[in-house]
């Protein structure tokens, strides 16, 4: 009977334990993103970068990017007149909706998040510090360039990154090779759906 009691106690512990560390893990929220292309699994990373994690979700929630458009690609071929040059893919939401942009946010810089402009992750695209609203893109390959300090915007402070893809990196990478006028993809890259999800 001791020996008994001696192993269930050891087994409840163990599994305190892992639910703990899987409770630790589920800070990312998980989120799936459904293109005529193929789907993207992307781990939105609300510890570090909360504020524009909040603002992606609430524009996820509201279902504002189904019907959306991957609609520009920039590749090393088109960006002549760019010293610095990246590789990105960039989405938007479904202008036919009624509502419009939310209010723009701050800009959460890579220097406070740590998160960084890697290959797969994901960020706020903007015109000017705290700008940005809805329109996302993806990094193909590592982009420190648009890291807070890098040289890709004149103003230095960088984007947002607050997320990185699990799955569909080659989804990605065929949106990125679609016909385009420049950096226009032509046709876009219809978004059939963001949502959460449960995987």
């Amino acid at each position: 009977m001791r020996f008994n009691w001696i192993r269930a106690l050891a087994f409840t512990l163990v599994c305190y334990a892992g639910s703990a560390s899987a409770g630790q893990v589920s800070s990312d929220v998980t989120v799936l993103v459904v293109t005529d292309l193929g789907e993207i699994t992307v781990a939105i990373d609300a510890e570090h970068a909360p504020h524009t994690a909040a603002n992606f979700l609430r524009y996820v929630d509201t279902g504002a990017y189904d019907g959306g458009q991957f609609h520009r690609t920039v590749t090393m071929q088109n960006q002549p007149d760019n010293d610095v040059r990246i590789e990105v893919i960039q989405a938007s939401k479904n202008r036919g909706q009624p509502d419009d942009n939310l209010d723009p946010i701050q800009l959460e810089r890579t220097s406070v998040t740590g998160l960084r402009h890697t290959d797969g992750a994901i960020s706020m695209a903007r015109g000017g510090p705290d700008t940005a609203t809805s329109s996302f893109f993806f990094c193909i390959g590592d982009q420190p360039s648009l890291d807070f300090g890098g040289d890709r915007n004149p103003d230095g402070q960088g984007f947002a990154a607050f997320g990185h893809v699990v799955s569909g990196a080659e989804v990605i990478r065929e949106i990125q090779m679609q016909p385009a006028d420049g950096q226009r993809l032509e046709p876009p890259i219809r978004i059939v759906s963001v949502s959460r999800s449960s995987h």
